[in-house]
């Protein structure tokens, strides 16, 4: 080869992409051990140089840190999740405490993340957040993976190696709701919730629900499981399809607290008692969880710790440090909507 080598030419000898042969030549623990080797092999071979001037341009830092938040759609665009409240504000403490600003977005107002964040120098990182659509946004992901961006997702953990996810154990979650439920005697438990791959964390929720029923040998009925996203007026018609169904049921377990806020109105409108006739449990603990009537038994997601390591991973990512997948424990909080007077951490 007569001329100066480029990634170009070593992503073609490695059969791999440029973005792969940068992150290789970078280190960056996205790229396996076996292909890092190889293409920093190629690249000594084509005695390839780093071009310092691009890099140092591209390696600028703003300190600042993007927030999108990726959202289910409701009629009311004034309303945020509250779970997303509580995320929000801690990753807004995690990210000044290490010397950073925060930018925060919705998902649906930009149509280019790359673009409009770390492109334009206004953000070194982006932290998504979210329990929107997964199919809608997914090949936005692999626009920012082709870019080298660095950014980090919330949610369940993510096929693509090259997506750094950071989550709570949605599957241990439903397996805890559910041995709860059994343990109460309950044997025809309910679903409310997307199951679809569409809703990773949901389908992971729902998949330790089912895992835990066939663990007692009970057989799913798929006429106890209807979709639903994360909002009230969702879990209330999930709620009330569930009961035309004519289906007999003797406990819910929701795939958020906002179904389950829904779905105990809807219970109560049609006059079934919670939890005398039907137990609920939900998931997140949002505030208002706790002041529902009945108080709400539900899965606690730790966000004080979760905002700390969104963090931590992301810029551990900008500074080209070792960072990997992340699965944080799941809680189960006692309340009266299974009956319980006590609260339990």
């Amino acid at each position: 080869m007569t001329s100066k080598a480029t990634s170009i030419d070593i992503a073609y000898r490695a059969g791999v992409s440029q973005s792969t042969v940068s992150r290789a030549l970078r280190n960056s623990p996205l790229v396996n051990l076996e292909t890092r080797q190889r293409i920093q092999a190629i690249a000594k071979e084509l005695n390839y140089k780093v071009d310092k001037n691009a890099s140092n341009l591209r390696m600028q830092n703003s300190h600042t840190l993007a927030l999108l938040i990726c959202e289910d759609p409701t009629n009311d665009e004034s309303m945020i999740n509250p779970f997303f409240l509580s995320m929000l504000g801690s990753i807004t403490r995690a990210t000044a405490r290490q010397g950073y600003d925060l930018l925060v977005s919705f998902q649906q107002l930009s149509t280019d993340w790359h673009a409009d964040y770390e492109d334009s120098n206004k953000a070194d990182g982006i932290i998504l957040l979210g329990y929107g659509d997964y199919v809608d946004y997914a090949h936005k992901l692999d626009k920012l993976i082709e870019k080298e961006t660095h950014f980090v997702i919330w949610g369940a953990e993510h096929n693509n190696k090259a997506v750094l996810s950071i989550g709570c154990d949605n599957h241990q979650g439903g397996v805890i709701a559910t041995e709860h439920l059994l343990g109460l005697g309950h044997k025809n438990i309910a679903f409310l919730g997307d199951s679809s791959s569409r809703s990773p964390e949901f389908r992971d929720r729902y998949l330790g629900h089912v895992d835990a029923l066939k663990a007692v040998d009970i057989q799913v009925d798929k006429h106890l499981q209807h979709d639903a996203i994360n909002t009230e007026a969702s879990g209330y018609n999930a709620a009330n399809l569930l009961l035309d169904s004519a289906v007999a049921f003797d406990a819910i377990f929701t795939a958020s607290d906002l179904i389950a806020i829904g779905a105990i109105r809807a219970l109560k409108k049609r006059g079934v008692s919670v939890p005398e006739q039907v137990a609920v449990v939900g998931y997140d603990d949002i505030p208002v969880a706790s002041f529902s009537n009945p108080p709400l038994t539900t899965i606690k997601q730790d966000t004080q710790f979760a905002g700390e390591i969104l963090v931590e991973s992301v810029l551990k990512l900008i500074r080209g440090q070792e960072v990997s997948q992340r699965l944080i424990k799941t809680n189960l909080l006692v309340r009266s909507s299974c009956g319980a007077n006590v609260e339990e951490n």
